[in-house]
């Protein structure tokens, strides 16, 4: 398959590369073989002349990246005033005669001043008609064209001017496609880079999650397991098995926690109102939704799941049997959540909970601009509130 950047830029490299050195090679050979064959008038002049022809030709030939805009048209006119000069002379060989053409086209391409190059190939013409017209009435046995025939070394500048545009073109166009590449590439790695940091993200927040579920539960198994051990030395057995039960208790809620915790960290979790429906039913709790319901951002709907959750796990942790009521409100622009709590109507209770804790809830909340109030209520209740701005 063909490279598309190298096929745009064959046809210049052909031109520039290939047509004018062959014709200018073709020129000076051609000429050089044909000389001695042909009646050449006034030699004398016509070899100087055909010398700094040659010599012209090929350095217009070469490229020109070193040299000033002046230089260029100096050279361009020395190429195409010499041609025209030695014309009439060696328009015999005609591989001579090629000369002037190759000069004026080379002079639309290469000029960048379109008006300088069409200064030089008019002249250049002109200079052309008027020696052939010099040398026809000095040697009228030398062989010339017809007064107006000089004048067609003016049209190939319009073939050169045609090249030029065409370079331009795909120059432009080779321009364009790398620019397109460069921003395709940097789009490429700015979307690298978001992953990246999205995965970061992601890592941290499942990282949080993990240790905010299992961290304090671990920590109660180890300590109750610890106690029971003490217990079991000091010979009281009875003790040291109900802390091995609390411990068990601890590693059941844990693993339930963990399960509520993988839940929602899923894309296609319940939305937030069925969740907390869910799991004010699972404690036992009222739950009353208001406002027009609307999607939240994940991080926002899964900070409100995780506080409504930890608010519940303590309050029947620390309050069991007293009555709940969870309330999430929808105003404009912010949620709130509110977990309320009496007080305990007897002892027990549930193990501890997520290990979240206020400091936990506050921390998230936080993070997303918003607010979050804990306190007594009167009678020995608990309020917890979170106003979150989405």
């Amino acid at each position: 398959m063909s490279d598309p950047e190298w096929d745009s830029k064959r046809p210049e490299r052909f031109s520039d590369v290939l047509v004018r050195p062959v014709m200018v090679a073709v020129a000076i050979a051609g000429t050089v073989i044909e000389w001695p064959m042909s009646r050449i008038p006034y030699p004398g002049w016509a070899l100087p002349l055909f010398l700094l022809t040659s010599l012209a030709a090929v350095a217009t030939a070469l490229p020109w990246t070193r040299l000033s805009a002046r230089r260029q048209v100096a050279l361009m006119s020395v190429f195409m005033g010499s041609a025209a000069l030695v014309l009439p002379m060696i328009h015999t060989t005609t591989a001579g005669a090629l000369f002037p053409f190759v000069a004026a086209a080379a002079a639309g391409e290469k000029l960048s001043s379109r008006r300088a190059a069409l200064a030089i190939v008019i002249l250049g013409g002109i200079t052309a008609t008027v020696a052939a017209q010099v040398i026809g009435r000095l040697d009228p046995t030398a062989s010339q064209w017809s007064w107006w025939a000089p004048l067609t070394v003016i049209l190939p500048v319009w073939i050169g001017f045609s090249n030029r545009y065409r370079q331009d073109a795909l120059r432009n166009a080779q321009r364009a496609v790398e620019q397109e590449r460069r921003a395709a590439e940097q789009d490429r790695r700015a979307a690298e880079s978001e992953a990246r940091e999205a995965a970061l993200i992601e890592r941290g927040r499942i990282a949080r999650e993990i240790h905010d579920v299992l961290g304090h539960s671990l920590s109660g198994i180890a300590l109750q397991l610890d106690m029971a051990d003490a217990l079991q030395e000091s010979g009281r057995e009875a003790e040291a098995n109900a802390a091995v039960r609390r411990a068990r208790a601890l590693a059941v809620d844990s693993i339930g926690e963990t399960r509520r915790a993988v839940h929602a960290l899923r894309e296609d979790s319940q939305p937030l109102p069925d969740t907390l429906r869910h799991m004010a039913a699972t404690f036992a709790a009222d739950c009353d939704i208001t406002g027009a319901e609307r999607p939240l951002p994940p991080d926002a709907t899964h900070t409100l799941v995780r506080v409504a959750q930890e608010a519940l796990t303590n309050a029947a942790k620390h309050a069991p049997g007293a009555p709940v009521s969870l309330r999430l409100v929808y105003a404009a622009g912010h949620t709130t959540l509110t977990v309320t709590n009496g007080p305990a109507t007897h002892a027990g209770g549930h193990a501890d909970g997520t290990g979240m804790g206020l400091a936990g809830m506050r921390e998230r909340v936080a993070l997303l601009g918003g607010v979050l109030r804990a306190g007594p209520e009167p009678g020995s209740g608990w309020t917890v509130e979170v106003e979150i701005p989405a």
